[in-house]
């Protein structure tokens, strides 16, 4: 058996494509003389490209919504709208309000209580009436659960439809009235707002049937006879109509169905509006709301007027504004009386104004919906100004209204007035709502305008406001809301330079110092809850998200001392943020910087929680504190950067992914070292040390194996031989580890340390011999392998055996394909050259393969894949060894297992045939492997 002989240069330069200097480079700008276009006949071709600017042709999106907007909805579309909107609005509703586990129920409430659904109170419950008296207060009170509470509401509304189908219209009528007399009991509190809820869809229900059947009565007579359509009762029904309302009005604007909800919700109270729709009934009914003298039933009961009258798309605002109006005389009354009325207790009329945020929500939203240009006459009527050139003046006002007021106010109203604004929510300071709420909400709008105003008299008010409050969370929600406000300006500062109109840079600078000085003052001395926790993320990151680098934002004034105060999950998304920041800008170099950004990653490293996070939330912090590992250049001062490699490795060492990236810098660094000059070669011997040392703690086979490789390449390149044997001799033994062996322990990448042991075969090449254990000491050590580990299948065993192949006859050519790039290191070629004893090792080695190679393909069980490792041996062994009767026939009894076990008309045993046929001169003569 001989090898082949092989003249690599040849072969590259008969294999290589011909090459020829091109005119232009492919990646550059095109001149436009390129690639012209001959236009025939002078005909015009449109071509409408997506990334061009907009031509005379396209379509103006701001045009679109103008016509959208003076087009407008249909009533149906309207009120369908209304109706997703209201559904919303309850769901959000009953989410907002948790209610209670038990809830007290009068003994009169007999639609509610049954006898098998009553709970005794327990010893809990008698803590909570000698707390809250008034609750249990009324003789032969039961207790029920709220879910059967639930539960039973649910079984009303299907009792009213079954009897209502059943033509049972009084019972459902009745057990209608029983369920609107429910919201007459507000002792129930939080489970309140799900009772509106629930009782309001039996009203809606109930609404629905009535009309239903009166349209039905209207069109069409017992036995079915069409009396008239609906298009004429409605007709009818208008010429009732003021003549007023009649001439705005038609049959498209005002749906019919909205008066027969309203008669239903105010039965027995205005039985006429259902058919006039009269604006008047519509005020006297809010006029009558103010008898309903319970605070809490009066809220709700203007909810759902003001939802039903949301449908008469004809009638004007007044009516909302009556009925804020109405709510704040109700709260400055609750505000002004005694503990004593409700409860004893500042809680209670807490819990009682957070109860009826609801109503003045919803109705500001309807107050502001169309009414852009009537926003002067409303907040006038509102109380908040003499005329709509002076508003918000010195005037009393309730602070939940004005936080809700202000939210819906439209931007430029809330911009010319911002000043004024910021005075009311000063004398606006009432528990109905927390006056900082009010101060964070002007902040963020008049932050989501953008606009470059004045805001030095606004940050300066506001800083003064701040300044006394002594709750660290208060000033945090303050100072969230208009820090974007000075970073904004102080960007318009910056790019315009108008000192003169907006202030000086150091205003700017001097609010950011107030402000951070401000937190560390009443943060470093407390420990920070969860809500304030909130409040410090979001200020630091917008700090973080305007400066550019790391520079400008370690040198602001007590930003260490509040990052350290943090914790949990967002201090670590700010260390995040900030590593993001230090590591897209290209190397660090600053000691300082690097030391600080250890800190932060130390930090990040021991704030992951290991057991409770998942897997990505785990991997991005490693990942930044990989980059980060990576960014670090000390320039010539290497010994500082191994010194830091170690640092990290200690901080580190929990995570495989960070110890991956210290040895690949620690690589690089010994790479630099050798460079630079010899005298650093002790500086690199620790450098492959410290990579030696690093990479058993990382507990992937596969990952350890491809460290070892590339310490070991690094180590040759070097000079240094025997650390890249040793190098070579660790990652054979990696492969025999009890844990790669044990496929309950570890899941093994099959692949890629099958790509790895070529890769070791490749290295082999450029490695010396070791003369005294011979130069195929390594190949053994593999083909043990090979035949010791479970977990090497017979198709990777295969493409194991022909690596061997392949290396053992590139090691006997004369000159070898590539050697490493260190002239002191000889290769095989020259260290072996004219040994006989080298090349009969190799030939020894070759045939002890090719048995083993011919028992395994044997073994494979899948037929396909067995001509495939068949075909694949067969390539390697044209391609390796002289031809002789053994090749040929070994040659010849792997193509008949192809054969067998593959169709003829698979490509890749023909081009097997041709290469065959071409090297083989007898491979054609056997008739045995012709393919018929």
């Amino acid at each position: 058996m001989e090898f082949k002989p092989r003249n690599y240069r040849g072969e590259e330069e008969a294999h290589a494509l011909p090459r020829s200097r091109a005119v232009t480079h492919p990646l550059s700008s095109r001149s436009s003389s390129f690639h012209t276009v001959e236009v025939i006949d002078d005909e015009k071709i449109d071509f409408d490209d997506p990334l061009r600017g907009p031509s005379a042709h396209a379509i103006d999106v701001e045009d679109l919504q103008n016509d959208a907007s003076t087009t407008g909805l249909s009533s149906e579309d309207a009120i369908q709208v209304q109706a997703k909107e209201w559904t919303s609005f309850k769901r959000l509703l009953m989410q907002r309000f948790s209610s209670s586990k038990m809830v007290s129920v009068a003994t009169t409430s007999d639609v509610i209580v049954r006898s098998d659904k009553i709970y005794q109170k327990s010893s809990s419950m008698h803590l909570q009436e000698l707390d809250d008296p008034q609750k249990f207060a009324e003789e032969g009170a039961k207790v029920i659960t709220w879910q059967e509470y639930v539960s039973r509401l649910h079984e009303l509304k299907d009792e009213i439809s079954r009897a209502w189908r059943a033509e049972d219209r009084v019972t459902s009528l009745k057990l209608s009235i029983k369920v609107a007399r429910l919201l007459m009991d507000t002792s129930v509190s939080q489970f309140y707002p799900t009772l509106f809820v629930l009782a309001t869809d039996v009203m809606d229900m109930l609404g629905d049937m009535v009309w239903e059947r009166i349209k039905r009565k209207a069109e069409f007579s017992e036995d079915g006879t069409t009396i008239c359509s609906l298009r004429t009762l409605r007709q009818a029904i208008f010429a009732l109509m003021p003549k007023k309302l009649a001439t705005t009005g038609s049959a498209k604007l005002v749906p019919l169905e909205s008066f027969f909800h309203a008669f239903v919700i105010f039965a027995l109270l205005e039985f006429d509006f259902k058919f006039s729709g009269s604006i008047n009934n519509l005020n006297r009914l809010v006029m009558m709301t103010r008898g309903v003298a319970d605070p809490l039933a009066s809220s709700y009961c203007r909810l759902y007027m003001v939802h039903c009258a949301q449908k008469l798309l004809t009638c004007d605002g007044e009516y909302l504004i009556s009925c804020t109006n109405d709510i704040k005389i109700v709260l400055m009354r609750m505000i002004s009386e005694k503990e004593a009325t409700y409860g004893n207790s500042s809680s209670n009329k807490r819990l009682l104004v957070s109860l009826m945020e609801p109503t003045i929500e919803y109705i500001m939203k309807c107050i502001f919906k169309d009414a852009n240009q009537q926003v002067g006459n409303i907040l006038v009527k509102l109380g908040l100004g003499r005329n709509e050139s002076e508003l918000f003046g010195k005037i009393s006002f309730v602070s939940i209204i004005l936080h809700h007021l202000l939210k819906e106010l439209p931007n430029e109203v809330v911009s010319s007035n911002a000043t004024e604004i910021l005075h009311l929510i000063e004398s606006c300071n009432d528990y109905s709502f927390d006056q900082c709420l009010n101060y964070r909400l002007l902040g963020f709008r008049l932050g989501e305008m953008g606009s470059q105003m004045n805001i030095n008299a606004i940050i300066d008010k506001v800083i003064q406001v701040i300044a006394h409050f002594n709750s660290l969370d208060e000033y945090l929600k303050v100072v969230d809301a208009y820090v974007d406000i000075v970073l904004q300006n102080q960007m318009v500062l910056l790019d315009f330079l108008l000192p003169e109109k907006y202030g000086l840079v150091a205003d700017i600078d001097s609010y950011l110092d107030a402000i951070l000085e401000g937190v560390s003052k009443r943060a470093c001395n407390k420990v920070i809850d969860e809500s304030e926790l909130e409040s410090l993320q979001s200020i630091f990151s917008k700090l973080l998200a305007h400066f550019n680098n790391l520079e400008d934002i370690f040198a602001l004034n007590h930003f260490f001392e509040i990052l350290d105060v943090m914790y949990g999950s967002s201090r670590n998304i700010i260390n995040m943020h900030i590593l993001n920041i230090a590591t897209r800008n290209g190397y660090i170099h600053d000691p300082a910087i690097i030391q600080l950004l250890l800190e932060i990653s130390q930090s990040l490293h021991d704030g992951i929680d290991l057991f409770n996070m998942k897997d990505n939330d785990i991997q991005q912090p490693g990942r930044l504190i990989s980059r980060f590992v990576q960014m670090v250049d000390y320039g010539i001062e290497m010994e500082h950067h191994l010194t830091f490699l170690v640092e990290c490795r200690a901080a580190f060492g929990s995570t495989e992914e960070l110890k991956e990236t210290l040895v690949h810098s620690c690589n690089c660094l010994a790479i630099k070292a050798m460079k630079e000059a010899k005298k650093h070669m002790n500086f690199v011997k620790s450098c492959i040390a410290f990579s030696e040392v690093t990479i058993p703690s990382i507990p992937a086979c596969h990952k350890q194996l491809n460290l070892y490789l590339e310490t070991a390449e690094v180590a040759l390149v070097c000079g240094l031989v025997s650390h890249s044997d040793g190098l070579i001799d660790s990652a054979v033994r990696c492969l025999q580890t009890p844990d790669l062996m044990d496929g309950f322990q570890m899941l093994i990448d099959v692949d890629a340390v099958l790509s790895l042991i070529r890769k070791l075969c490749s290295l082999l090449v450029m490695v010396p011999g070791d003369p005294e254990q011979g130069a195929t000491f390594i190949p053994k050590s593999l083909l043990s392998l090979v035949s010791s580990q479970s977990w090497i299948t017979p198709k990777v065993r295969t493409r194991i055996l022909c690596a061997i192949i392949s290396l053992s006859a590139t090691l006997s050519q004369n000159k070898l394909p590539y050697h490493p790039n260190n002239i002191e290191i000889l290769g095989n070629d020259l260290l072996f050259f004219g040994d006989s004893s080298y090349l009969q090792d190799l030939v020894s080695l070759s045939e002890f393969v090719l048995k083993e190679l011919c028992d395994v393909i044997q073994q494979e069980p899948s037929q396909a894949d067995r001509g495939s490792m068949a075909l694949e041996a067969c390539n390697c062994i044209a391609s390796s060894f002289k031809v002789n009767p053994e090749i040929s026939s070994i040659c010849s009894s792997l193509m008949e297992t192809a054969q067998v076990c593959l169709s003829s008309n698979n490509k890749y045993l023909q081009s097997t045939m041709e290469l065959l046929g071409e090297n083989l001169a007898s491979f054609s003569a056997a008739p045995s492997i012709t393919v018929g």
